[in-house]
């Protein structure tokens, strides 16, 4: 028997009658958001000099990635894929004006964003051999036994005894001529003079005494008590204001060469930093102290480095000098004579006893010995900023107003004049190989003619350099052309 289907259609229709109907309504479509970028830093026109660097600081949304580019290379180095937000420091690495990009990508859409421009100045160094004086503040030559070859010089901060503020204080390294000879005995200086900030100023006598043998270096303290480092003497004596000339300083130093004072801040206390050079065949005896102070008073004595080559005898003297701080990072200084190089301590007041350890190679009996390197428990915190040509023989230093240093070749193993002989040399320490423009040439004469440095700044925020000139026994000042003749105001600790 067969099977039959009966096939059901059922239709359904809307009520009331008329014909049927149906609709589909798409979901709305959501356009994602454009990416947005912008810089917050610089966030106007800005100026730096050469030398220094410029600090990017930016922000994206809705952004998949973003790449760098500059202006021109000279710009320095922001290439490449970087974070949604962000900062980066950038060095120039020449003069210019330059604008900074990012360029950022989103589903969206892109888009990018331009700094206004960053004008990069010329180094403060070339504008100053350009548009710069040299002026003859006065004789550093001591007005009573006849000291000389001055060594030391520091700015006083303070009106105070027989020092008004902003004279230039100077110590003699060498006793005076005798008939028939030039320039004194090296090492046999024991005096302390004063100068006026002002040309054709006459020193006057602060302090003598056999505990400033050798006198080479000198940092003046907030009260101008002037601590003093003598090699010959192998002492670091304190002189006040007066011209009284004490020893507080407990602890031994082995032949000081060099000084820095630093100011307390929040919980650190004051310090006096002194580099000791022996003298000798090279060997690796140099160190750094500290010396912590409460108002004049020693409190504690730490050896915080060694390690640093020294050798020599008076007149020519290898080891770590020119010690310059910068308080803006707690940065120390040094001016390392034996390898030609500046090295920078970061954190300086962190380090402790023994925290760094120099390894200057000193072999051999020759200078300048090799690049250093660093070891200890604070071995991160120190490196080389600058080394070798233009320098040569360095030996003081100062901090200029944009936190570079200025750098003096002296004359230490050089006999005659030659292009690397007295010259400044512009160093900063974010710069790539640490040298800034060309150096500048103070004197085609004799070598010798660069020892102790200080710098200042007038009221109308120009930069001035004074040098001493140990071939004219004289101060002088390098400065650009301006009316002002207010007293000067220390930058930084000069050496």
């Amino acid at each position: 028997m067969g099977v039959s289907y009966v096939l059901l259609v059922t239709t359904l229709t809307a009520c009331g009658g008329g014909g049927g109907s149906s609709s589909y309504t798409a979901p709305p479509t959501t356009t994602p958001p454009a990416a947005t970028a912008s810089f917050a830093q610089p966030g106007s026109a800005t100026t730096i000099d050469f030398g220094q660097a410029v600090t990017l600081q930016w922000s994206s949304a809705n952004s998949t990635g973003c790449t760098a580019a500059v202006s021109s290379t000279s710009g320095g180095i922001f290439t490449g894929s970087q974070a949604m937000t962000g900062t980066a420091t950038v060095v120039p690495t020449a003069p210019g004006t330059y604008t900074y990009t990012l360029s950022c990508t989103g589903t969206g859409g892109n888009t990018s964003a331009t700094t206004p421009a960053v004008t990069v100045s010329p180094s403060i160094l070339a504008t100053l051999s350009t548009a710069g004086t040299i002026t003859t503040i006065g004789s550093t030559v001591d007005p009573i036994n006849g000291d000389q070859n001055p060594y030391g010089l520091a700015i006083a901060p303070a009106t105070a005894g027989l020092i008004t503020k902003g004279d230039l204080i100077v110590c003699n390294f060498n006793n005076a001529s005798t008939p028939g000879a030039q320039g004194g005995v090296q090492g046999t200086g024991t005096t302390v003079v004063g100068l006026h900030p002002a040309a054709g100023s006459k020193p006057y006598r602060i302090a003598q005494s056999a505990s400033l043998d050798g006198c080479d270096a000198l940092t003046v303290l907030p009260d101008d008590g002037i601590s003093a480092a003598a090699w010959s003497s192998t002492s670091n004596p304190l002189v006040s204001a007066t011209g009284g000339v004490a020893t507080p300083f407990s602890d031994t130093f082995a032949y000081p060469w060099g000084e820095a004072y630093v100011a307390a801040t929040g919980a650190q206390p004051a310090a006096i930093y002194v580099s000791n050079a022996p003298g000798g065949n090279i060997a690796a005896g140099g160190t750094i102290d500290r010396i912590s102070l409460d108002a004049d008073a020693q409190t504690s004595f730490t050896e915080i480095a060694s390690g640093f080559c020294t050798s020599g005898s008076p007149g020519a003297i290898f080891g770590p000098a020119g010690l310059t701080y910068d308080p803006s990072n707690d940065t120390l200084y040094v001016v390392d004579t034996s390898s030609a190089s500046v090295i920078a301590i970061v954190g300086i007041s962190g380090v402790g006893k023994d925290g760094l350890v120099v390894n200057g190679q000193c072999t051999g009996s020759t200078t300048p010995t090799p690049v250093p390197t660093f070891s200890g428990p604070s071995m991160m915190s120190a490196r080389v900023i600058a080394h070798g040509s233009p320098l040569n023989t360095p030996l003081s230093a100062a901090l200029l107003k944009n936190g570079d240093l200025v750098v003096a070749n002296a004359d230490i193993g050089v006999q005659t004049a030659s292009a690397t002989t007295n010259l400044l040399i512009e160093v900063s320490p974010v710069v790539p190989n640490g040298f800034v423009g060309k150096p500048l040439q103070l004197d085609t004469m004799a070598p010798g003619a660069l020892f102790g440095l200080a710098t200042a700044v007038d009221s109308q925020g120009n930069q001035i350099i004074y040098f001493n000139d140990d071939n004219a026994a004289a101060v002088l000042e390098l400065s650009a052309t301006t009316a002002d003749t207010s007293p000067p105001t220390p930058y930084g600790t000069p050496r």
